[in-house]
């Protein structure tokens, strides 16, 4: 009826792929930028997981039956063994956040008849990030530090003998066989301890986070308030022969840090993957060089030797006026050297992006001579 027509043209049209002007209604929503508040809910760098072994096959029992062979034997086979349960180092990983708490292997598959053994358990493949230590009982077992890297966490258990196995001329009919065995059980405490080359170590609202925004395309939080970083933050700095060179914002450090003051010992442990370090100070306090002492003295207390690091003292602020008479006083009472730069400006950031890479190609040389391979992103 001309009715019906009339609603069909004042209808709108249907879902098509292939309409144009439904396809441009469609648009790609772009993703809400995670606050520092909400990121915390998923960074994890602690993690207590539970692992068992795959339960090894039951061997098989039966016997052969053929036409015009009566007495054929036994011919059960084997069962197969329980699968592994392996971390893995995965570079796209960067939390704990998404490895459960519990694992376990697959089974083994029960021995057949015609001696077919049973099929073995497929491996479970759990993803870590780079940088994760193994503990058991407070014990290191093992350290993930390379890509690809793995750990068996849990074997399986073995599978069992078919009947087939115990066939001997004193037992011509054997009626044995052996269930699958258990697989291994552990209780693992999985630690994140962040790699990186660089590590800005500094106290709250020196500059870090924007330094890194400036040298980098990382995002960190920045706002007018100490302890706004509450994560550490890894940016990579990009040079024109490709290079790349990860740079990683640890979260502000107070006195008596290396007593868990503070964010204490849970982001002390992140400098530690650091080969090298950078100093960021606030040259608009009075006695600049003040924090220098007493973030090399929280860092020795952590760990013998964190301090002695290749570094560089970077003097954040140098836009403002009293930054620049601080300045002057500040390369007379340090030997480190010293690059005044200004994150929000972006002032005589040149000068230690170069530097910065001076540092990393002494440490790839370094650990080239040593038979060691570097550490690349």
């Amino acid at each position: 009826s001309p009715w019906k027509a009339l609603l069909l043209l004042l209808s709108p049209p249907a879902f098509s792929t292939s309409c144009p002007r439904c396809a441009k209604d469609r648009r790609l929503r772009q993703k809400r930028a995670i606050s520092e508040r909400q990121l915390t809910r998923y960074f994890v760098d602690q993690r207590k997981v539970r692992v068992v072994g795959g339960q090894g096959g039951d061997g098989g029992h039966s016997f052969h039956s053929e036409p015009r062979k009566v007495f054929g034997g036994p011919d059960g086979g084997n069962g197969g063994d329980g699968g592994h349960v392996i971390f893995k180092a995965d570079q796209q990983m960067k939390s704990l956040a998404s490895v459960f708490r519990f694992y376990q292997g697959f089974r083994g598959e029960r021995g057949g008849s015609k001696n077919c053994y049973g099929a073995n358990g497929a491996h479970m493949y759990v993803k870590v990030p780079v940088g994760t230590l193994v503990k058991e009982d407070g014990e290191v077992v093992a350290d993930l530090t390379q890509h690809g890297e793995e750990y068996i966490a849990a074997h399986g258990g073995a599978g069992g003998r078919g009947n087939r196995f115990f066939l001997s001329n004193e037992n011509r009919a054997p009626k044995l066989f052996t269930p699958g065995e258990p697989g291994q059980e552990r209780v693992l405490h999985l630690e994140l301890k962040t790699t990186a080359h660089a590590g800005l170590v500094g106290f709250p609202n020196a500059g870090k986070s924007s330094l890194l925004r400036a040298i980098s395309r990382a995002k960190p939080a920045v706002a007018a308030y100490p302890f706004t970083t509450l994560n550490p933050h890894v940016g990579i700095v990009h040079y024109q022969d490709y290079e790349q060179v990860a740079v990683a914002d640890i979260p502000g450090l107070i006195k008596g840090a290396h007593q868990n003051r503070g964010l204490g010992m849970a982001f002390l442990k992140h400098i530690e993957r650091c080969r090298f370090l950078l100093y960021v100070l606030d040259l608009s306090v009075p006695q600049p060089w003040s924090q220098l002492q007493d973030l090399k003295y929280e860092l020795e207390a952590y760990e013998k030797g964190l301090s002695e690091r290749p570094c560089v003292v970077v003097g954040n602020k140098v836009d403002l006026a009293q930054s620049r008479i601080n300045l002057a006083l500040l390369r007379e009472q340090v030997a480190e050297r010293v690059i005044a730069v200004s994150a929000l400006t972006g002032d005589n950031l040149e000068e230690l992006l170069l530097h910065l890479r001076e540092l990393y190609d002494t440490y790839v040389k370094t650990e080239q001579s040593q038979g060691q391979s570097p550490v690349k992103w």
